[in-house]
């Protein structure tokens, strides 16, 4: 049996707005009425109900899209981009942004992702690739290993495909792995944004002192560089008789749920990672993580892309970025305070751009 409907179903609703209709208290119960009647000539509720045997072939009254559908067709649509000048002198409220982030996270549900022995490779049990864009190993290792890795390609500029890799930081099981990973990709640059601890552990040290063997990769440092914002590593890794140069950039001042002091040492980071010749010259993406890889890894990746679109255009959709990010992987960027820094980071590197914008 189906029930008549006009308007808009809440399944069609954008998903946003949903938990604000969840959370209303339902009406007060209208006293019972003597007049049964009357109340049946308007309309009681058996009087609303059709029989679907009686519709033959004619086309439903209307179509409910389920709450996935709702949540794809949000990620894919939503957006409001911000000129230059708007973003510097009449940014978004704080109140609105934190209205603007109720957005889908998009996470996997741990029993759809139907990969046997997966749990084990995951820092987080929530925490898990989606699968449209999950990166498969199977290059380097025997097929006991499987293909799985807790890791999303994710998109970048303009939609180019497997711009980055975003990916928890490495486990002492899976560090193997990440190795495979960086050299099946053809990896040149990667970026680490979480210590190796905050209180507890948040990342392996997947790298080397000096030199050391994950499986069947050699890989050495070559040259340590401290700076007083982060650290530059330059390493090569080696497989069978073909070596390859990688750099790694450690930026550890960034707490885990929280944002940096300030923006300036993250856009210092940009340019690093923008005049690195790794990243020009390579074609495999750049690798990102934090502890989870969907915080300060998606904060990271948005930001870098929004000073792509300042740059190129003079404007930047920042909720167009975020949605597009969690299409790629679920929850990217996990905080309000996050989405909040985002906008006033980029604030500052269009302040720093030549030229007047205009209103």
């Amino acid at each position: 049996m189906v029930q008549a409907c006009g308007g808009r179903s809440r399944a069609q609703l954008p998903a946003w707005s949903l938990g604000t209709a969840m959370t209303q208290p339902p009406p007060a119960k209208a006293p019972a009425k003597r007049h049964v009647r009357l109340q049946e000539r308007r309309g009681s509720n058996v009087a609303l109900v059709l029989d679907v045997r009686s519709l033959g072939a004619v086309e439903p009254i209307c179509s409910v899209n389920t709450p996935r559908e709702v949540t794809l067709h949000f990620l894919r649509t939503a957006g409001r981009p911000l000129t230059r000048w708007a973003l510097q002198h009449q940014p978004p409220s704080p109140k609105q942004l934190e209205e603007e982030f109720l957005i889908p996270s998009n996470f996997v549900n741990p029993e759809e992702l139907d990969i046997p022995g997966h749990a084990s490779k995951d820092r987080y049990k929530t925490i898990l690739p989606n699968p449209q864009s999950r990166v498969c190993l199977g290059r380097a290792q025997s097929q006991e290993d499987g293909d799985y890795i807790n890791a999303n390609y994710i998109r970048g500029y303009d939609g180019q495909e497997k711009t980055y890799i975003a990916t928890q930081g490495p486990m002492p099981n899976t560090v193997s792995d990440f190795w495979e990973m960086v050299w099946q990709e053809d990896v040149s640059l990667i970026v680490m944004l979480t210590p190796l601890r905050e209180g507890k552990e948040k990342c392996v040290h997947y790298w080397p002192t000096e030199e050391d063997t994950y499986g069947p990769f050699r890989v050495c440092v070559q040259e340590e560089k401290e700076l007083p914002e982060y650290t530059v590593r330059q390493l090569t890794i080696q497989h069978q008789d073909e070596c390859r140069p990688v750099k790694h950039i450690l930026f550890s001042a960034w707490p885990d749920h929280q944002t940096p002091e300030s923006a300036g040492p993250l856009l210092r980071l940009m340019a690093e990672v923008d005049e690195s010749p790794e990243a020009a010259a390579s074609t495999g993406p750049i690798v990102v993580h934090c502890s989870a890889g969907i915080g300060r890894t998606g904060c990271f990746i948005a930001t870098r892309i929004g000073c792509q679109q300042l740059k190129a255009r003079g404007e930047v959709d920042i909720l167009g970025i975020v949605c597009q990010l969690r299409l790629d992987r679920g929850g990217m960027i996990q905080t309000t305070e996050q989405y909040q820094f985002l906008h006033h980071t980029l604030a500052l590197y269009a302040a720093q751009l030549p030229g007047q914008p205009s209103p």
